[in-house]
């Protein structure tokens, strides 16, 4: 590989160059992403992530290898899945994601909270990829005080998802439930979660 994977300050954007041309280095790159060395795991998911969000098309072959990913026992193998993949469906010609769309927000009420930060975090970007979808993926995201996470971790959880109804609110069916979720997160014990509603709010009103 013509990087190395171990320096901890990386050029990312300067891998992913290389990275888009090179077709090994790619296939690396996703072997590394199960690597026990950290910073190589790190940097290989950074590299990844920045190459699906400007081209996906490269990374689309190995849908099914991600896939095995999110039936991990390691979180962070997951969360590079849930977040690889989330870039994906931009380019998914197949509907492979249709197929997984369970399993995927299965993983709202998996072990780890983080993992449901990110399939959160994700969910705008494939609800613009998949519009027909939009409105299972807000579903699945207002069910989120249905999960067995702590009080506390879903009402932080909230603020991620008022982030991602912003980014199709406008393209939403189902504005009249958003925005009554929304509202309902004024009273939201998390700061952060009533400072993204009043915000959303604003922005809804303004437009």
């Amino acid at each position: 590989m013509p990087i190395d994977l171990n320096d901890k300050k990386l050029n990312i954007e300067a891998a992913v160059e290389i990275a888009m041309k090179d077709k090994k280095m790619r296939l690396e790159l996703l072997e590394n992403l199960l690597s026990k060395n950290e910073t190589v795991r790190y940097n290989s998911s950074k590299i990844l992530f920045s190459l699906t969000q400007k081209n996906p098309e490269l990374l689309y072959d190995k849908w099914d290898d991600l896939v095995k990913f999110l039936d991990s026992d390691n979180t962070y193998h997951k969360l590079s899945a849930v977040l690889l993949m989330g870039n994906l469906t931009k380019a998914d010609k197949d509907n492979k994601f249709e197929k997984i769309f369970n399993k995927f927000y299965s993983l709202l009420d998996d072990k780890s909270f983080i993992t449901a930060a990110y399939v959160s975090q994700a969910s705008g970007i494939i609800a613009l990829a998949k519009p027909k979808l939009q409105t299972k993926i807000t579903n699945k995201l207002l069910d989120i005080d249905k999960t067995h996470h702590e009080q506390e971790r879903k009402d932080l959880a909230k603020a991620s998802i008022i982030d991602t109804f912003a980014q199709y609110y406008t393209q939403a069916k189902n504005k009249k439930e958003i925005l009554a979720f929304v509202e309902k997160q004024l009273n939201c014990k998390s700061p952060k979660t009533r400072k993204k509603a009043k915000d959303f709010l604003k922005q809804v009103i303004t437009n």
